[in-house]
């Protein structure tokens, strides 16, 4: 049996991401990954500040989850601030090669976040199919002959 990968949970406090959060830990749960032994949660102010707390405990951990909830408002930081964390856990996923699941939601308003935070789960799904690509994927050997006369044509 493989060993159970630790998991780093980072999330905002910012626009209240309980249900993310919530939605989060049941999939770990699910998947019997241990809270006790694996799993780290650590809490920052807002989701501006995600990517810089990932970056400072990377190191530990196998993996990462980032939960916030960014709602627009009226000025352009909405965009400045989506499009700056994004690119910061994209980066820091390709340079640790670690995969980070964005669990970081932009919406228009709080009912839509509230609509979607089952993507704290999926966010989980994610990186555990990242970690260990082969529990979901199976081949027949129709279609991985299939594959293999392709590759011969490149």
């Amino acid at each position: 049996m493989k060993k159970k990968p630790k998991i780093l949970i980072v999330k905002s406090k910012y626009n209240s991401p309980e249900g993310l959060y919530i939605s989060a830990c049941d999939e770990l749960e699910r998947r019997k990954i241990n809270f006790q032994t694996n799993v780290r949660s650590i809490f920052c102010n807002g989701a501006f500040e995600i990517p810089v707390t990932i970056a400072r405990n990377i190191n530990k951990f196998d993996a990462a989850i980032a939960i916030g909830i960014i709602i627009r408002g009226e000025t352009p930081n909405f965009n400045l601030i989506s499009q700056a964390i994004t690119n910061g856990i994209m980066e820091l996923s390709i340079l640790h090669k670690k995969p980070i699941g964005n669990a970081i939601l932009t919406c228009l308003n709080f009912n839509q976040a509230e609509k979607r935070e089952h993507k704290g789960k999926e966010a989980v799904e994610a990186v555990l199919n990242v970690l260990n690509p082969h529990t979901d994927l199976k081949i027949s050997k129709k279609d991985a002959k299939l594959y293999s006369f392709i590759r011969t044509l490149k």
